[in-house]
């Protein structure tokens, strides 16, 4: 058996990354493709590895031969390297580069690899205990993928090469993506496969992909070629940056691989095989019907401008039921959190005296606003972090605040306070001239989701020192289309924020989807009394497992303390490796105990309620 690896492609879109060095030697998480595919192919019984080179050619094989071959080396490989040169790798695809070594590809049994590929540990014996002789690793279709897709027959035989051309997102279910990890027998390269290479780019030409010799040979219906699916095997291709990007995040080691997937703030739909238990939507809205009417629009809403404020401003009234000059729309809570907290001015109060009060453990876009010496913070003294309206009202009563910040529920306590309490502590707050902010963003998550809103003209009218914050992408479960609302009576504070946002703020999905949402309302009540019922079941389900410490909720997610011996960093990190669930370690969090260990995990539908508490309990059996 031997290796080929193909190295000779420029990799132009990788930018400045492969600028003086060719694709293989670009780093994943301090470590160069090159020297990780070298590393797995040590481990295997090869004859030779042979590395087609080209551009930066020069460079590459200067590398592996003193990091390799040289007898000064402190590891030299077991790996006997030889190299080939294209030396028109710029006016060539890689069918050049294979045709380059098609005499050595018909001495042996052979793996064909391409060079910008990282992948699992696993692949190469999976090739290789694979009794069948002509394998092609392949990966279920999933939305990052690009190149070359098959189609397999019920027995994996490959019948059909999609080509780029014919490829149809309508079939994108059949589809399986090849991962360009190869193994040939000698008797197929030499009977079948160099045989049609030699016919193929005497007819066509040397810039095209060798996938295609692949192609018309599977139409011959002889059942040379099978694939070898690899499940759930971490692998992925670098062609650009943000594959790169993406590469490190799935292949960071233990102490990085929280940091790599917290900081990328979202874009987890990157990753499809992965269950997301941090953020925080619902799992039952919109509906299916919802879909489809904004699914129909695609064309129109990709296509044309939005509306601007004044419109937008007259649908957000209509759909949350408050009038006009009390509400604006955002793009996303967190477009109008920033202008709410950071205006210069309160009550005609300079920024540099007044002091905000807040509550934690809580949602920390709020606090990080201000300065340290402007919060007042209120902590509950107890192990639930339960807090009521009367708890705040006498904590705050001798504070010099001018705005004191709620959310209800709070995140990521779950504490909620009902809604006569709100109220009561809106006149309170009146009657100090404090600003009272209420985030409502999880109401409608609360047992009475029906009634707990505070979005109405008459409770705004009787209470103008209060604003309510609400972000739809979280209950209404539409967090791509960044969508929120700010509504309260002070029609100044309204005024003034909508001239500090843009007048096109909004995107035409999200302008449709609040347009049509009235439509839909049936659906979302439904929605929520599902996901009320389905919360209450996982909260039994989680109080089975032993080394969590639930806490109760109105929210769409809950605190976990987590009981030694475990740590939630340990609980993170395992049910992202081994059951590709990504939660949240809550630990640190200003407000929680330093002492003890927390977890926040989030409410998803009954299939992946159950699957994370599986996972949770495996971590027993497996520590």
């Amino acid at each position: 058996m031997q290796a080929i690896i193909l190295a000779a492609g420029m990799g132009r879109r990788l930018g400045e990354k492969t600028r003086d060095n060719t694709k293989c030697m670009v780093e994943v998480n301090g470590v160069k493709l090159i020297d990780r595919l070298l590393g797995q192919l040590a481990g295997l019984d090869l004859q030779r590895v042979i590395i087609v080179v080209g551009y930066k050619g020069k460079e590459l094989r200067e590398y592996i031969e003193s990091t390799y071959l040289s007898s000064l080396t402190s590891h030299p490989s077991p790996l006997k390297i030889e190299f080939a040169e294209n030396p028109i790798y710029d006016k060539t695809n890689n069918i050049y580069s294979l045709s380059i070594v098609k005499d050595q590809l018909q001495q042996d049994d052979t793996l064909l690899i391409e060079s910008d590929l990282i992948f699992s540990n696993r692949f190469f014996p999976m090739i290789l205990e694979n009794t069948y002789p002509n394998l092609a690793l392949v990966a279920k279709y999933e939305s990052w993928m690009d190149g070359t897709m098959v189609r397999l027959d019920e027995d994996h035989h490959i019948v059909n090469f999609v080509s780029k051309e014919a490829f149809d997102y309508n079939e994108v279910d059949s589809y399986y993506k090849t991962v360009n990890i190869y193994k040939f027998s000698k008797e197929f390269l030499q009977n079948k496969y160099v045989p049609f290479l030699d016919a193929y780019t005497r007819a066509v030409g040397n810039n095209e992909y060798y996938e295609n010799v692949l192609r018309i040979i599977s139409m011959l219906n002889d059942h040379d070629l099978k694939a070898l699916p690899v499940g759930n095997e971490k692998w992925y291709e670098i062609d650009d940056k943000q594959d790169l990007d993406i590469a490190e995040a799935i292949f960071a080691e233990d102490q990085d691989v929280i940091r790599k997937y917290y900081g990328r703030y979202g874009g987890f739909w990157r990753f499809p095989q992965m269950l997301d238990y941090c953020y925080l939507v619902n799992p039952y809205f919109p509906s299916k019907r919802m879909k489809d009417e904004l699914r129909s629009n695609f064309d129109t809403l990709l296509t044309e401008y939005p509306s601007g404020m004044k419109v937008n401003t007259l649908i957000a009234s209509k759909s949350f039921g408050v009038s006009e000059q009390y509400v604006v729309p955002g793009n996303g809570a967190a477009e109008l959190i920033k202008v709410l907290m950071e205006d210069t001015l309160t009550f005609n109060v300079q920024c540099s005296t007044f002091k905000v009060g807040f509550i934690r453990p809580t949602f920390e876009e709020y606090p990080n606003r201000y300065d340290k010496e402007q919060q007042v913070t209120f902590v509950p003294q107890n192990e639930d972090y339960r807090y009521t309206a009367d708890d705040l009202m006498a904590f705050f009563a001798d504070k010099d605040i001018s705005q004191l910040m709620l959310i209800n529920p709070d995140n990521p306590s779950g504490n909620f306070i009902p809604k006569a309490d709100v109220l009561r502590l809106a006149g309170w707050c009146e009657e100090r001239g404090i600003r009272l902010v209420v985030d409502e963003s999880f109401v409608d998550f609360s047992v009475d989701y029906a009634t707990n809103s505070l979005l109405s003209d008459q409770i705004l009218e009787s209470y103008p020192h209060m604003a309510v914050m609400k972000s739809i992408s979280k209950s209404y479960g539409v967090p791509g289309l960044r969508l929120g609302i700010l509504a309260s009576a002070d029609t100044a504070l309204i005024a003034k924020i909508k001239k500090e946002v843009s007048i096109w703020n909004l995107n035409s999905f999200a302008e449709f989807f609040m347009q049509i949402y009235n439509k839909h309302e049936k659906d979302y009540q439904k929605a929520c009394a599902k996901f009320v019922a389905e919360r209450a079941d996982f909260e039994k389900q989680l109080r089975t497992v032993p080394y969590l410490r639930v806490m109760p909720t109105q929210a769409n997610y809950f605190l976990c303390e987590v009981l030694p011996p475990y740590s939630a960093t340990e609980i993170v990190i395992y049910m992202l490796r081994q059951h590709n669930i990504l939660t949240r370690d809550c630990s640190g969090k200003p407000g929680l105990d330093p002492e003890k260990q927390y977890m926040r995990i989030a409410v998803r539908n009954h299939e992946d309620n159950s699957r994370l508490v599986a996972g949770l309990k495996a971590l027993i059996a497996n520590r």
